[in-house]
C-alpha cells in the first residue's frame, strides 16, 4: 500500500495539472471502487473548480470551490494518469495500466487535461464531504500527527509515547499517534536512529516527560527518510507510479527494508527479518540497540 511519500509524490504530480482547473465532465465507469460512490457524486463534481490539493496522512484532499472536498485513497494499486485531450494512446514513455476495466473515474478538465483514476485491485475509494465537516469525517477524525509538520519533533515524540510499553515499531505504525508512517519508512528510520524495533516506545521520554537522545535521533531520522523518499518519487515495490507514469526510486536506497541476509551498511552485522504484528520488520541486530 502506498505510504506517505508515495501519496505526497502523487499530490505534487497532480497539482500543476489540476489546481485552478474546473471539472467540465465526470465519467464514472462503475458504481463503486472499494465502496459505493456517494449520492450524486458525478453531478456534484461537475462544474467545480479545484482550489487546492492537499494531503492528510495517506489521503488526497481535493478542495473544491463549492465548499466540498473530494477525499481519495489510493488503496493497494490505485494511480492517477494525467493526459492532454490530444495525447495519443501509448504516447507516455512509462507504460501504465490502460485497461478500460480498471479506469474507474475520468475527470475532464477545462484546461484540456484528463485525469484518470485506475485501480486494478479496487482497494481505493473516493468520497465527498462538506469542507467544514472534513475533520469530523470518519477517515480523518482519528488521525494522529503529521510527521512532516513543522512542529513535529523530539518533544512531540516524547509526549506521544511517554510511558508506552509497546514496541517502537508497532507504536510508530499507530496511525492514531502518527499519521502516514508505514512499514517501509519506520524500518528505515529506526535503522538510521540506531534503535531496536523491539525496545519499548517509552524510551523516547524522560521521567519528567522531556525527550531523550533517542527521541531526538528518531525525529531527525523520520523527517530525513520521508523527505528523501519524496524527492526520489517514493518507492516502487509493485504498483506505485507517479502521476506522470514514472517509477519511484527510493527502494534503491533502502538500508534494511527487504534486505534480509545482506551485510549491514554500517557495521559487520547482517540484516535480519522478524514478524511483528503480522508485518515484516527488517533491522540490524548488531547496531540497532
Amino acid at each position: 500500500m502506498p505510504e506517505l511519500p508515495e501519496v505526497e509524490t502523487v499530490r505534487r504530480g497532480l497539482e500543476p495539472a489540476m489546481v485552478g482547473a474546473r471539472i467540465a465532465k465526470v465519467e464514472l465507469r462503475r458504481g463503486d471502487i472499494r465502496f459505493p460512490f456517494p449520492p450524486g457524486f458525478g453531478e456534484r463534481l461537475t462544474g467545480q473548480r479545484i482550489s487546492a490539493l492537499a494531503r492528510r496522512a495517506k489521503y488526497l484532499l481535493f478542495q473544491l470551490d463549492g465548499r466540498e472536498t473530494l477525499i481519495v485513497h489510493l488503496g493497494m494499486s490505485g494511480s492517477f494518469r494525467v493526459e492532454a485531450e490530444t495525447t495519443a494512446p501509448g504516447a507516455f514513455h512509462y507504460e501504465r495500466s490502460k485497461d478500460p476495466k480498471h479506469d474507474h473515474v475520468v475527470l475532464h478538465l477545462d484546461n484540456g487535461k484528463t485525469v484518470t483514476f485506475n485501480d486494478p485491485r479496487r482497494f481505493g475509494f473516493m468520497d465527498l464531504v462538506e469542507t467544514g465537516a472534513l475533520e469530523g469525517h470518519p477517515r480523518i477524525s482519528g488521525l494522529g500527527d503529521e510527521p512532516l509538520a513543522p512542529q513535529f519533533g523530539a518533544a512531540r515524540l516524547a509526549k506521544l509515547f511517554s510511558g508506552s510499553r509497546a514496541p517502537l515499531k508497532a507504536a510508530l505504525l499507530d496511525q492514531k499517534r502518527i499519521a502516514g508512517l508505514g512499514n517501509i519508512y519506520v524500518c528505515e528510520a529506526l535503522f538510521r536512529a540506531r534503535l531496536s524495533p523491539f525496545r519499548p516506545a517509552g524510551i523516547l521520554a524522560r521521567a519528567g516527560g522531556g525527550p531523550t537522545r533517542a527521541a531526538a535521533a528518531l525525529a531527525k531520522a523520520i523527517r530525513a527518510v520521508l523527505e528523501e523518499a519524496i524527492e526520489a518519487g517514493g518507492s516502487t515495490l509493485r504498483d506505485h507510479r507517479q502521476a506522470d507514469g514514472e517509477l519511484g526510486y527510493f527502494q534503491h536506497a533502502f538500508a534494511v527494508y527487504d534486505r534480509e541476509g545482506s551485510p549491514c551498511p554500517r557495521c559487520n552485522g547482517a540484516i535480519a527479518r522478524h514478524v511483528q504484528s503480522g508485518r515484516s520488520t527488517f533491522f540490524c541486530p548488531v547496531c540497532q540497540k
